[in-house]
C-alpha cells in the first residue's frame, strides 16, 4: 500500500508536466545563478571533494548518505541507531551526527546558511530534501568556515530552475516495506527561474519495531539579471524516525532482527526560508548574501533499562543504584519515595521536547581582478547567527515488558541529587564572525590562499524551574590559515597549508557538564560549570593530477593531514546508568592519508579510494565506563596517551565500477573498512568490531522513451557486520531469545541484503 501511495501522488503531479517542463538556454545579457554556498566564495573549491546530484542518484534514486559513502574513502557511516536516516557521518575522525552526545566537529552549510542545529550543533540529515540537492562538497579545515569546522566543512548546494530544467518523477519499493517517491520540476525563461521538488520515504525497518517515514519539500524562485539577482528558497520536512540502537551480541546471534529495549523515536518538524541576493558593483566586484530563518520542533522518547529495584533496607520502596552498588531512594515529582508495585523489572521512558527558532545572515564582498600576473580573488565578509531554544525533558518510571518494551507507570522521577530530574531550559545563542580570504597569485603557477576569521560565541542559559542552569558564557578567538598551491606542470599540482579553527561549547554541553548532575544519553539537563572552547590546529599537504593512459583519462588525488584538538570535549559516562556529562579531556589527534583514483574510458567509469585515519588520545585520562568488563571495581578505565578514539575505523577502502550503455546502465561498488573500538572502550581494552566488506549492485534499463526502470541490491552476500558498538548490562534485562546471556558487548547491526526497484522518467 505504501508503494501505491507514492505512485498515485506522482501521477497526480505529472498532469501538470506540460506547464512546468519548459526550459530555456541562458539568454544574452543574463548571467547564471549566483548563490553563495559558504563563507569565502570559491577560494577553497579547487581541492574540495565534490559529489554531484548524478553521483547521489547513481543507484536510481536520490540517496545523500549512500552517495557520499560510495564516493569518498575518508567518509564512513556509523549506524548507532540502526536507522538509515540517523547515522553518524565520520570524516577524517570528525563527526556530524543527528544524535546529541557526539562531539560535533564538522561545519555544515545549506546554501550559505549554517545547518548545524544551534542547541547541540547536531546535523539532522532527514531534514534535507535529497532530490533537490545539486551538489555536496567536503572542504578541508579552514578558519573561514567559522565555528565547528575542526575537521572541515560540508557544503550543500540546492537546485534551481536553471540548473535542473524539465520534469522528473521517480517511485520505487523494496524489501522490508521500503518505499520512496519524488517529483521535481524546473523552468527558466530569461532572468526568471523556478524549481520545486517533493519527496517521501518510508522504511518499515529490517529490525523489529523500527519503522520510519519522511516527507520533504523544497522550492526555489529566482531572478538573475546582468547586474543583480535574488533567489527565494523554501525547505520543509516532517519525519518520524525509529532507531532502536545497539543490542547485545548474544541476542543478535539468536535473532538478528531483535532490539534490546524500545521505543526509541524522534519526531522532527522543520521549516526554513532563505533569501539569496547579489549585486554587481563593477566589472570586478560584487556583494552576495545568504539570509535564513528556520524553526525546528523535535520530540523524542526513549525506553531504556534502569538500575531501579526494591530497596534492601526499606521494604516496599524503590531505590536507584549507582555503578558502585550504592542505593538511594527513588523520589517522585511530589517529593515522596516511590513504592515498589511490580513483580517484574523496571525501566524508564526519557522524553524531551526541543523548540528552536534560529536566523542568520552571511554577507560578503567578492573582488576578482588581475594582479601580479594572475587573478586575485579577495573576499571580505560578516556572518551572524542567533537562536532561541526551549528545551524540556522528564524521565518517567516504567515497566519493562517481556518483549523489552517500556510502558510508562505515570511517575516522574525527581532525584534530590539531580542524577535524574525534570528540566525546563531556555537557551539563546549569538554567533558572530568577521572574515577575510584571499587567493593571491605570487609567481607563475604559485598561489597563496590566506584566511583569517574572528569568532565570537555567546550562550545564555535560563533555568525555568530554578536557578541551577542559569549561566552566561562568552567565547572569542581569532583563527588564521594559509595554504600554498603550486601547479608544477599542467597535469600535476601540489599544496600545503596550516589552519586553526575552533568550536564553542553548545548550550546542550554547557547545561550538562557537572559529574554530580549528569544527563540522559538522549536528553540534556542540570549542571552548569564552564567548559573551554575546542581549538584545532591542522597541517595538510597533498597533490593531484590528470593524465591519459592510452584510451583512459585518469585523475588522482592524495592528501595527508595532521590535526590536534586542544581542550577537546567528550561525553563521559556517569555513576548512574544511562546518564553522562560533558567534560574537557585535553588533547586528541587525528592524522592520516586519503587517496583516490578515477579512470574513464568511453562508457566505463572506475573509481578507487583508500583512507587511513589514525585518531588517538594525546592526554591520559581516568574515565567512568561501568559496563566495560575491563573496568576496575569503581567502574573506571585508565586511558593512556596513544589509545585510539572509539567509533572511528582506521582503514577504509572502496572500488566502484559503472558502465553506461545506449539504453542501460550497470554498476556496483565494494566498500570495506576495518574494525573500531567500542564506545566506552576509550582505553582499548576490549576487541574491536569486526572488519567487513560489502558488495552493492545497481542498474537501469530504458523501456519506453524517457521512461526507465531501475534497481539496486545492497549487501549482496548478506554479510553480518556492525559499524557501531558499545556495552550493555545484560543482567538488568531478561533476554527470552538468549537466556543466561552475560556478554556485555552490544553492536549496532548493519542492514542485511535488501533490494529496491522502481520506475523513473525525466523530460
Amino acid at each position: 500500500m505504501t508503494c501505491l501511495k507514492f505512485f498515485a501522488s506522482g501521477s497526480l503531479i505529472a498532469a501538470s508536466a506540460p506547464l512546468l517542463a519548459q526550459s530555456s538556454q541562458p539568454v544574452a545579457g543574463f548571467v547564471a545563478d549566483i548563490i553563495v554556498t559558504a563563507p569565502g566564495g570559491r577560494d577553497y573549491n579547487d581541492d574540495a571533494l565534490m559529489v554531484t546530484s548524478t553521483d547521489l542518484a547513481r543507484a536510481g534514486h536520490a540517496d545523500l548518505l549512500g552517495g557520499l559513502a560510495r564516493s569518498l574513502p575518508g567518509l564512513s557511516l556509523s549506524e548507532a541507531q540502526s536507522n538509515p536516516y540517523q547515522p553518524n557521518l565520520v570524516y577524517r575522525g570528525f563527526v556530524a551526527s543527528p544524535l546529541q552526545g557526539n562531539a560535533q566537529g564538522l561545519a555544515v552549510y545549506l546554501d550559505g546558511g549554517r545547518f548545524n542545529q544551534p542547541f547541540g550543533d547536531t546535523v539532522n540529515f532527514d531534514l534535507l530534501p535529497e532530490v533537490a540537492i545539486d551538489s555536496v562538497s567536503i572542504r578541508d579545515a579552514s578558519p573561514v568556515y567559522g565555528l565547528n569546522a575542526l575537521g572541515g566543512a560540508i557544503v550543500v548546494a540546492t537546485k534551481t530552475g536553471r540548473t535542473a530544467p524539465g520534469f522528473a518523477i521517480s517511485a520505487a519499493g523494496g524489501l522490508y516495506d521500503r518505499a520512496t517517491g519524488s517529483v521535481e520540476a524546473g523552468w527558466s525563461d530569461g532572468p526568471y527561474s523556478a524549481y520545486v521538488a517533493l519527496e517521501g520515504n518510508h522504511d518499515g525497518g529490517w529490525r523489529r519495531h523500527s519503522p520510519s517515514t519522511l516527507y520533504n519539500g523544497y522550492a526555489d524562485l529566482g531572478s538573475d539579471g546582468e547586474h543583480a539577482g535574488i533567489h527565494l528558497k523554501l525547505v520543509g520536512a516532517d519525519s518520524d524516525l525509529t532507531g532502536n540502537g545497539s543490542a547485545p551480541v548474544e541476542l543478535l546471534a539468536a535473532d538478528r532482527r531483535a532490539v534490546f529495549t524500545y521505543p526509541d523515536n524522534t519526531r522532527n518538524q522543520y521549516g526554513r526560508v532563505s533569501l539569496h541576493p547579489w549585486v554587481k558593483l563593477s566589472s570586478t566586484t560584487r556583494i552576495e548574501a545568504s539570509l535564513y530563518l528556520q524553526q525546528l520542533r523535535q520530540r523524542t522518547v526513549n525506553g531504556d533499562a534502569a538500575d531501579v529495584e526494591g530497596c534492601d533496607d526499606a521494604a516496599g520502596q524503590l531505590c536507584l543504584e549507582d555503578a558502585a552498588g550504592n542505593q538511594n531512594p527513588l523520589i517522585g515529582a511530589n517529593g515522596a519515595a516511590v513504592a515498589n508495585t511490580l513483580d517484574g523489572a523496571y525501566g524508564v521512558l526519557n522524553r524531551s521536547t526541543t523548540r528552536t527558532t534560529s536566523a542568520g545572515a552571511l554577507v560578503q564582498l567578492v573582488d576578482t581582478r588581475a594582479l601580479l600576473g594572475g587573478n586575485n580573488e579577495l573576499t571580505i565578509g560578516f556572518s551572524h547567527d542567533r537562536s532561541r531554544t526551549s528545551f524540556e525533558s522528564a524521565t518517567e518510571l516504567g515497566a519493562l515488558t517481556q518483549d523489552r518494551s517500556v510502558e510508562g507507570l505515570g511517575t516522574i522521577i525527581d532525584q534530590p541529587d539531580g542524577s535524574i530530574a525534570p528540566v525546563s531550559l531556555l537557551a539563546r545563542t549569538r554567533y558572530t564572525g568577521v572574515f577575510l580570504s584571499d587567493r593571491l597569485p605570487l609567481l607563475p603557477g604559485l598561489t597563496a590562499e590566506i584566511g583569517v576569521r574572528w569568532n565570537v560565541a555567546e550562550v545564555a542559559l535560563d533555568d525555568q524551574l530554578g536557578t541551577a542552569l542559569n549561566g552566561r558564557h562568552s567565547f572569542h578567538r581569532v583563527n588564521p590559515g594559509v595554504e600554498l598551491a603550486y601547479q608544477i606542470v599542467p597535469a600535476i599540482a601540489v599544496r600545503a597549508g596550516y589552519a586553526e579553527t575552533n568550536r564553542a561549547p553548545t548550550p546542550a554541553e554547557l547545561s550538562c557538564a557537572d559529574p554530580a548532575s549528569p544527563c540522559s544519553l538522549t536528553n540534556f539537563f542540570v549542571g552548569d560549570p564552564p567548559l573551554k572552547q575546542v581549538v584545532a590546529k591542522t597541517w595538510e599537504a597533498g597533490a593531484s593530477g590528470k593524465f591519459d593512459a592510452g584510451p583512459w583519462q585518469l585523475s588522482w588525488l592524495v592528501s595527508t593531514y595532521r590535526g590536534v584538538n586542544h581542550d577537546d570535549i567528550q561525553f563521559i559516562a556517569a555513576d548512574t546508568r544511562g546518564r553522562a556529562y560533558f567534560q574537557n579531556i585535553g588533547q586528541t589527534r587525528r592524522q592520516g592519508v586519503d587517496a583516490s583514483l578515477t579512470a574513464k574510458q568511453g562508457p566505463w567509469t572506475v573509481h578507487a579510494g583508500y583512507a587511513l585515519t589514525d585518531a588517538t588520545f594525546r592526554t591520559a585520562l581516568l574515565l567512568n565506563s561501568p559496563d566495560n568488563p575491563s573496568a576496575d571495581d569503581d567502574g573506571q578505565i585508565q586511558v593512556r596517551r596513544g589509545d585510539r578514539l572509539p567509533g572511528i575505523p582506521r582503514h577504509r577502502g572502496l572500488v566502484s565500477v559503472d558502465f553506461t550503455g545506449r539504453k542501460f546502465t550497470l554498476g556496483g561498488d565494494v566498500q570495506a573498512q576495518s574494525g573500531q573500538y567500542l564506545s566506552g572502550d576509550d582505553a582499548n581494552l576490549q576487541p574491536t568490531t569486526g572488519a567487513f566488506a560489502l558488495l552493492n549492485l545497481r542498474g537501469s534499463v530504458a523501456v519506453l522513451g524517457p521512461v526507465s526502470v531501475f534497481g539496486e541490491l545492497s549487501n549482496v552476500f548478506d554479510k553480518r557486520y556492525a559499524s557501531f558498538g558499545t556495552f550493555s548490562e545484560t543482567s538488568q534485562v531478561a533476554l527470552a531469545e538468549a537466556p543466561g546471556a552475560t556478554n556485555p558487548r552490544s553492536l549496532g547491526p548493519g542492514a542485511p541484503r535488501r533490494w529496491l526497484a522502481g520506475i523513473r522518467t525525466r523530460f
